[in-house]
């Protein structure tokens, strides 16, 4: 099981295509069953165009576009048919925001999630902060059916300060207020597993996304913010876990990478 929030779909299959160093290459090496893509910012066409090699390898699409052009947009790849596909996560406000689809498929539910950005103190933070309790009663309901479930995304939240290089210049920043960070914990309480973090207690990172600009990368300055969160059984079942960062800046096709959990 694989996420990655691929920062445009069309821009990470042509990044580093002439190395053979981008998506698609990555498809074809890839090890994982299930592969949850977030900010494809693509209508479902130019997804399915994008991604058509995979597609002919015998990968299976399902995918969320948003309502906004060129914004947002959440998809899954799964070897495997899709059993049934459910786009949203239960809330009319975000139905169509591309942020949120889950799907069962090989006898477990996943979900692609792309939490918004937000902005301290503003109308984007309260938006977030709706769609995060939307999703939340939709993990309480996935958690109640006492099935295989896990939520793969980009949450847009450092936990804790091991979940952030910088976390003392970001306090009052969105991605690490502690209303954010507080309904992580809570989340977690219920029975939810933070399977990178269990397989990586009391260290800092790994972290899964760096910004473009500077020496972030270089010098590891990054954020994990890229999260699977499975059920308690399936928790339990997680062999292996790896963020699948570049050896160099050079190398990248996102300014996230995969985070890859082998389970069980």
């Amino acid at each position: 099981m694989s996420t990655v929030n691929v920062n445009g779909i069309r821009a990470a299959v042509k990044q580093r295509s002439a190395e053979n160093l981008g998506l698609l290459p990555w498809l074809q090496q890839t090890t994982a069953d299930v592969v949850c893509l977030q900010e494809t910012r693509a209508d479902d066409e130019q997804l399915a165009a994008a991604l058509a090699p995979a597609l002919a390898d015998g990968w299976h699409l399902a995918s969320a576009t948003a309502h906004v052009k060129g914004r947002n947009g959440v998809a899954l790849l799964s070897r495997a048919p899709f059993e049934d596909v459910r786009i949203g996560c239960g809330a009319e406000e975000f139905a169509c925001h591309g942020r949120y689809i889950e799907a069962d498929t090989a006898g477990v539910t996943v979900g692609s999630v792309y939490v918004p950005t937000g902005e301290a103190e503003t109308e984007r933070q309260r938006e977030k902060e709706r769609f995060m309790a939307a999703v939340q009663a939709r993990m309480a309901d996935l958690l109640a059916r006492g099935a295989d479930a896990v939520l793969c995304g980009d949450w847009n939240i450092a936990h804790t300060e091991n979940d952030i290089k910088n976390w003392k210049g970001n306090v009052k920043k969105a991605g690490f207020l502690p209303q954010e960070r507080q309904w992580l914990t809570d989340l977690l309480a219920t029975g939810w597993t933070d399977v990178v973090r269990q397989a990586h207690p009391g260290v800092p990172g790994p972290y899964a996304w760096w910004s473009w600009r500077g020496k972030a990368f270089d010098n590891d300055a990054g954020w994990r913010i890229d999260y699977q969160l499975a059920t308690p059984g399936l928790a339990t079942r997680a062999a292996s876990v790896r963020t699948e960062r570049p050896a160099a800046y050079a190398l990248r096709w996102s300014d996230h990478c995969p985070v890859t959990v082998e389970y069980r």
